[in-house]
């Protein structure tokens, strides 16, 4: 069973920047696929970003293409989310979500470990 932790949010100007972490254990997590999804209120979670097991391919929704970073640290059991230029639009409870199912998703079932979420506030 893997547990993800995730850490880093809060609030934010807009045109900041802000780290997210999202922590794991419990499982190999260098064979995990990871993403990053959000959810604002009275919206669908949504993906956001993603990251391969296999050579560390990176991929990304077009809303945040440009501005966003994934990154992980296997030696560390650690992914991260670096989030420049942000916008009010982004403030949302972001989720850390593991795959043990493909080598590539953006879509959210196909991810079966979720962390708790952490708020990420931007204000205008």
């Amino acid at each position: 069973q893997v547990q993800l932790v995730e850490s880093g949010g809060g609030l934010v100007q807009a045109g900041g920047s802000l780290r997210l972490s999202c922590a794991a254990s419990g499982g190999t997590f260098s064979r995990y696929v990871m993403g990053w999804f959000r959810q604002a209120p009275g919206k669908e979670r949504e993906f956001v970003a993603g990251i391969s097991w296999i050579g560390g391919r990176t991929y990304y929704a077009d809303s945040v293409t440009d501005r966003f970073t994934i990154s992980r640290d296997n030696a560390k059991n650690t992914v991260y989310l670096q989030m420049n230029s942000l916008k009010p639009e982004d403030t949302a409870v972001y989720y850390c979500a593991a795959s043990s199912r493909v080598q590539k998703s953006s879509n959210k079932s196909e991810y079966n470990y979720w962390g708790q979420g952490t708020q990420v506030t931007v204000s205008s």
